[in-house]
């Protein structure tokens, strides 16, 4: 799964049609494959992965609109050695330990509230409610013309220790709330 999964999140940075014979996959099944490559693409300071023993953690906050899909994703997955795992949350304090964090539409009415309280964290927040790069969070999913695009906030990313990938801002609109 790994190398179609790294393929297909390189085809949609580039724009690229995947396979024309098949039909596009749901959008929760890429967005599903941006979030096991993000963990390729940011750096998390040695303290967020010192011990060996830990998983990397992929969370999601709130109603989980991945179904299987995550979870299918990164079985059997390592980073650094680390396994990678899925775990779902319904309290932004339950995800402490979290690596990378899909925050769910489903909190869209709290959403400046848990990216407020993530703050500081070495987590990156993605979500995909309009005002996601507004409130603090750092990557955005958007989707235009039938694709995924990314907005990145790459401040709000420095500012919890976490080092963006020249490669994958190249493929993103960097965005900073401030200035909006």
């Amino acid at each position: 799964m790994a190398r179609s999964a790294r393929w297909l999140f390189a085809a949609a940075l580039l724009g690229v049609a995947a396979v024309r014979a098949a039909p596009p996959p749901p959008e929760y099944q890429l967005k599903a494959i941006f979030l096991f490559n993000f963990a390729q693409f940011v750096g998390w300071p040695a303290a967020a992965l010192s011990n060996d023993q830990l998983p990397f953690v992929i969370g999601v906050l709130g109603d989980d609109p991945f179904g299987s899909y995550l979870d299918e994703t990164v079985q059997g997955e390592k980073i650094g050695g680390h396994p990678m795992v899925v775990r779902r949350y319904s309290r932004v304090e339950d995800a402490a330990g979290c690596h990378v964090l899909f925050i769910s539409r489903s909190e869209s009415g709290r959403m400046a509230e848990i990216v407020a309280a993530l703050r500081g964290r070495n987590i990156l927040t993605v979500g995909d409610v309009e005002d996601f790069n507004q409130v603090g969070g750092m990557v955005r999913f958007v989707t235009e013309q039938g694709r995924i695009r990314l907005r990145i906030d790459v401040q709000a990313a420095q500012a919890a220790g976490l080092t963006i990938s020249s490669k994958l801002l190249r493929s993103a609109t960097i965005v900073n709330p401030e200035r909006q």
